[in-house]
């Protein structure tokens, strides 16, 4: 995974991986505590390097954000670091060390003796490159996972609108059917209904998951179209449980189902049949079936848009949390879908 050094760190993380190595300084400086001169020594040189690590962050963090290497940082940081250390000798050279001690101080002694600053800067500079990196890596993996949902939602939504040009043409062929054997009124109906439930759908701004009752209701709406062609030979039977109305399923479930089923098997059937649906609850997995009469040798698993399109649709919301069966049961087509038991109010308390 590479760096996504656009993410913003605030200057605070300067004071936040100094910290432990400000710790180090004050358990260093122990031992100065019986001798008073050298005490001063070490507070000045421990709240120096307090200071010094805001500049030198803010470098470090301008050089990490313009895409500089690591390499390049070090060339940079480590004298920019020991020019601090360098004047935090003269200074205290200058300011706290007695005169005896400053007749006795050589060239060597300021821009040598400087471990006890310039360790430290440079410790604080490896701690920050480890910040840096760390907030790069989360920052680029958030970023994947956002990607990923994006391209999760484009394809449920292309997935999606595929149904309706399916459903709508399947549509328009009845009602030209219709009216070619002068069932005018029939027709009419039928384009009433289309006319509503295309509105319906049009209208729909909710995400990819609606609650069992929308879906049930949603689904009605297009049943009516198709009871307005098939009359009485289309039977509908649907069961919900009241614990399951505010259940959680993929807009568009049920409708495909039932389009397919009444397709290839109840409208190819003179004598007609019954498309059944049921919705239940099993401890942590709701379970819908959508069950109809069938010609033997009619329908097959692989037969038509409508499945394919809710298996990918199952795959992709829940690529490792569901179950799609469809295949003949006796006399009847059974296509069954498992999910995941999650309520519509969990959903938004969780948002």
């Amino acid at each position: 995974m590479r760096e996504d050094r656009s993410v913003t760190v605030s200057p605070g993380m300067a004071w936040v991986a100094g910290l432990p190595i400000f710790g180090c300084m004050l358990v260093m400086g122990f031992p100065s505590f019986t001798d008073p001169k050298a005490l001063v020594f070490r507070l000045f040189y421990t709240l120096s390097y307090l200071a010094w690590i805001v500049p030198l962050g803010w470098l470090q963090r301008l050089l990490w954000r313009s895409g500089a290497s690591w390499w390049t940082m070090a060339a940079v940081l480590l004298p920019v670091s020991y020019a601090m250390s360098v004047l935090n000798a003269v200074i205290a050279l200058e300011n706290l060390a007695s005169p005896e001690m400053r007749a006795k101080v050589t060239w060597v002694w300021i821009f040598g003796g400087l471990d006890g600053c310039w360790l430290a800067l440079i410790a604080f500079c490896g701690l920050q490159a480890m910040v840096l990196h760390r907030a790069a890596l989360r920052a680029e993996g958030a970023r994947l996972v956002l990607a990923a949902q994006a391209t999760r939602d484009a394809e449920l939504r292309a997935l999606k609108y595929q149904l309706q040009p399916h459903f709508l043409f399947n549509t328009l062929n009845a009602i030209s059917a219709l009216v070619n054997d002068d069932r005018k009124r029939d027709a009419s109906r039928m384009i009433a209904r289309l006319g509503d439930f295309l509105r319906t759908t049009l209208e729909e701004t909710r995400g990819h998951e609606v609650t069992v009752g929308d879906e049930v209701v949603f689904t009605s709406a297009y049943l009516d179209i198709e009871k307005a062609r098939l009359g009485d030979r289309l039977r509908i039977d649907i069961h919900t449980g009241p614990e399951t109305l505010d259940a959680l399923v993929p807009h568009l479930l049920l409708q495909p189902l039932v389009e397919n089923a009444i397709r290839h098997g109840i409208a190819p059937r003179g004598e007609g049949g019954t498309v059944s649906i049921r919705v239940q609850r099993e401890t942590d997995t709701l379970r819908v079936e959508v069950v109809n009469d069938r010609i033997d040798g009619v329908m097959s698993e692989g037969q038509g848009v409508g499945l394919a399109n809710v298996r990918a649709r199952l795959h992709a919301l829940y690529p490792e949390a569901h179950r799609f069966d469809a295949g003949p049961v006796d006399a009847q087509w059974r296509v069954t879908v498992e999910l995941p038991w999650r309520l519509a109010s969990q959903a938004k308390g969780k948002e």
